[in-house]
């Protein structure tokens, strides 16, 4: 992801206007629900053929093109692309259409750690039918497995978020800082930099919420567990929570993390001034960089992901998301073609011209790709590391069916670590229950 909206909103977006499982598939008015040609992979050649008109909600900017092009290479087919809102001003619109039974998109962009609650409460489509679980060595197991939801594939990958570590090199070549390859070095450079430079920080962190769970995939954590309606919530115990807390605890503890918020003005002064010295984030913020820190071209890095074990080599997702099939479309075959063209397709290299960062394992590993220069790096090849981070992204995490939510109330719960003597292990214990609490509410069986 490159839009710098995505990021603000990720962990801060509001809740849903209706709970998760409170989501229905209503069918819209001008078709049957189960699209044209039936849910029949052979379908979905002769819906290009036959051609029609596709609504796509998404706020990615590489899209546009991808759009003209397909249309371009099928004519018989009109796309719509509306911009309905980023993250949650879609999501909100998005649930009020489907609830209403009008006005659903055929295709939706949705974010990785939302996908969930649309596809248990029926609203997106189960694409397995049209070939979809046969492209699993087609994208890296992240966002292949953030589309695998209850043993159906309710999207295709658009993009993904294997996380760096980006440095300011010359704030550390001032310094004599060492890169870190831990987090207990990352933890000892950022008492050595605050020391020698009180105004200087070695990140920014006002209370993130994923930031926070991606550090927590990275040391192993599995908060959460996910069977159907039956979901699981604890922070307490999770041996990776407590990695990441004992760490983490210490940057909050000791003032070693700058109080600006993400994405503000000053956030991005910051990170042009060498106030703020590292970022680790996902894989999509280059292009933030080239566009919000223009001053300090030349003078950042990348580097992989420190560690919380020396000599692991584990790393995590932080953003991203899929293009899903609306249950309520009355033209679904047409809106996988799109789907595979987009993500899949010649879509695809569109989209990474345009500055995003794919998902699929041949752009990851094709040699055009890991040998581009990054002029803004110093002419580092960059996405080398980004690549080897998508390879060793660990298995086996799970998102809340209403992640939505949870992420709302983060500020609420584990924000006040931040701001008072608050221990984060109680701020994440608070959110537990809270999420916990609200999942009972909205008909899950939460323990």
């Amino acid at each position: 992801m490159t839009n710098k909206a995505l990021r603000r909103l990720a962990p801060t977006v509001a809740l849903l206007a209706a709970g998760a499982l409170g989501l229905t598939a209503c069918g819209s008015s001008g078709g049957s629900g189960s699209g044209s040609g039936g849910s029949d992979a052979n379908a979905v050649q002769s819906a290009l053929t036959k051609g029609g008109n596709l609504t796509v909600w998404a706020w990615e900017p590489t899209l546009k093109q991808v759009v003209a092009d397909f249309q371009a290479k099928y004519p018989k087919v009109h796309v719509k692309l509306v911009n309905a809102g980023t993250g949650n001003d879609q999501y909100t619109a998005l649930q009020n259409a489907v609830q209403a039974g009008k006005g659903v998109p055929d295709v939706s962009q949705i974010e990785y750690y939302a996908l969930s609650q649309f596809a248990l409460g029926k609203s997106v489509t189960d694409l397995s039918s049209y070939g979809a679980k046969g492209l699993s060595k087609t994208y890296s197991p992240g966002p292949w497995n953030s589309v695998n939801i209850n043993g159906g594939v309710y999207g295709l990958p658009m993009d993904s978020g294997p996380m760096a570590l980006f440095y300011n090199k010359k704030v550390f070549d001032k310094y004599k800082l060492p890169v870190p390859t831990t987090w207990e070095q990352y933890l000892d450079d950022a008492r050595k930099l605050h020391k020698a430079d009180p105004k200087a920080y070695i990140t920014s962190d006002t209370g993130d919420a994923g930031m926070t769970t991606s550090l927590i995939w990275q040391a192993g954590g599995k908060p959460y567990k996910v069977d159907g309606t039956k979901v699981t919530v604890d922070f307490a115990s999770d041996q990776g929570t407590s990695t990441y807390t004992k760490v983490w605890q210490q940057l909050v503890s000791e003032h070693l993390l700058s109080p600006v918020p993400g994405w503000s003005d000053q956030w991005y002064k910051g990170l042009g001034d060498g106030t703020i010295a590292t970022l680790a984030t996902g894989a999509w913020m280059p292009a933030n960089f080239v566009s919000g820190v223009k001053n300090a071209s030349g003078d950042w890095r990348a580097a992989p992901l420190p560690q919380w074990q020396a000599g692991a080599n584990a790393s995590a997702e932080n953003g991203g998301s899929s293009l899903a099939v609306m249950q309520a479309s009355s033209n679904k075959a047409l809106a996988y073609a799109f789907l595979q063209y987009a993500n899949q397709g010649a879509g695809v290299q569109t989209r990474v011209k345009g500055g995003a960062f794919p998902a699929t394992t041949a752009d990851l590993n094709s040699p055009s790709f890991l040998n581009t220069p990054f002029p803004y790096f110093g002419g580092q090849q960059a996405n080398k590391i980004f690549s080897e981070s998508a390879k060793s992204v660990l298995p086996g995490w799970s998102y809340l069916p209403y992640q939505v939510y949870a992420n709302s109330i983060f500020n609420d719960t584990v924000g006040k670590a931040y701001v008072s003597s608050t221990p984060l292990s109680s701020g994440l214990k608070s959110w537990q229950d809270q999420s916990v609490s609200y999942g009972k509410q909205q008909g899950f069986s939460v323990g």
